[in-house]
């Protein structure tokens, strides 16, 4: 679910996010309902699964953003010239545009929504009228940090993937610190910095869900995707691959969760894809692989749209269970159009910060008027 365009495609990459953002729809149509509420005699093992093991999805797309920001950090695949081209905070900066354009886009028209449905879709999943403070944190990816509730659902990962890229590129700025004083050791400060996080995530911030809020809890799996990349570039990759075993194991053994393995086993498909040629070459439907590529925007999207589906829904068939099946259905096939819209006329163009300050506007705009309107 990278926002990033990479002329470098791997097919298989692309299945992996799109399998990852298929879940990840699914999980929320189950768990926030209401269509699934409705619904859930009709197959109430499977709602019952999407709600509760889907989400684990989430920690493929970690491990992706990972792998894709080590590529553009060390492009050349060296983590010891990580970073080394361009400023940090021009980094940091380009990387919120590429996140922001459409995260913006998708918050104003998941406002505008939950605004026309909330006369008549008497949920708990509806968003309350936004504040201005709450509009701003959103918009600038800290809502989370703030204590602001989130406008939409799933974009507390957008916020977590941004802090994990800082975190990330201040390694990198450190180990560019430290080459300057000894070029002997280049590489070694930001592959021992990535390793200690990653360490410190896994085996203390990530069994705590008090920092959930924030990128220590999730580092571990965003470590393993740029391991992976790493991995990928080196002559000895078997090397990276016991490093990353060892420390995924060690986590694992120390406190089972399912969704450390769930990044670990997907990062060391990505170390096999780029040392497999077979792998490389496995045919990936064209839709499947479209669907990889748009991932992100149909994440960003797909909440607005099911809330104006189950809105839809509940007010002509309230009590149908088949017909609420089928609203569910309606809502991904719908958010996966509504994303390629996305994906087509906002993520794929060049986003300039002028750019997005004026879609931060909008948003406030809206998300203003919204507030007036509803007191």
């Amino acid at each position: 679910m990278s926002p990033r365009p990479d002329s470098r495609r791997i097919p298989l990459v692309d299945a992996l996010k799109a399998i990852a953002c298929i879940c990840i729809v699914w999980h929320h149509l189950a768990f926030y309902g209401p269509m699934s509420d409705v619904a859930r005699p009709l197959a109430p093992a499977l709602l019952d699964w999407l709600a509760e093991y889907a989400r684990m999805a989430v920690h493929v797309f970690l491990v992706i953003g990972g792998f894709l920001a080590a590529g553009s950090l060390a492009p050349q695949g060296d983590a010891g010239r990580a970073g080394g081209a361009v400023a940090p905070l021009v980094q940091i900066l380009r990387r919120y545009g590429r996140l922001a354009a459409p995260y913006l886009v998708a918050l104003t028209v998941s406002v505008l929504v939950a605004a026309l449905v909330r006369p008549m879709l008497h949920s708990p999943v509806v968003p309350d009228a936004p504040e201005l403070l709450q509009l701003l944190a959103n918009g600038l990816l800290v809502q989370d940090l703030a204590g602001e509730d989130g406008l939409s659902a799933g974009v507390w990962y957008v916020a977590i993937d941004f802090q994990l890229f800082v975190l990330a590129v201040a390694a990198f700025a450190v180990d560019g610190w430290l080459q300057r004083r000894w070029p002997s050791q280049a590489g070694r400060g930001a592959v021992l910095l990535v390793l200690g996080v990653a360490l410190l995530s896994l085996l203390v911030f990530n069994r705590d869900e008090g920092y959930d809020d924030t990128a220590f809890y999730f580092f571990g799996s965003y470590a393993l995707g740029m391991m992976a990349w790493w991995a990928g570039r080196s002559p000895r990759p078997g090397r990276w691959v016991a490093v990353m075993l060892a420390i995924g194991v060690a986590a694992l053994a120390l406190d089972w969760r399912g969704r450390l393995a769930t990044a670990l086993v997907a990062a060391l498909i990505l170390v096999a894809v780029q040392h497999s040629e077979r792998m490389r070459g496995w045919p990936v439907p064209r839709a499947l692989q479209h669907l990889g590529q748009m991932s992100y925007s149909v994440f960003l999207i797909h909440f607005p749209v099911c809330l104006a589906v189950a809105a839809a829904v509940s007010r002509l068939w309230p009590a149908v269970p088949a017909a609420h099946a089928l609203g569910m259905l309606a809502a991904f096939l719908l958010s996966v159009a509504a994303g390629s819209a996305l994906h087509y006329g906002v993520e794929r163009r060049a986003n300039s910060l002028r750019t997005v300050a004026v879609l931060l506007g909008v948003l406030v705009a809206c998300g203003w008027a919204v507030g007036q309107w509803a007191g």
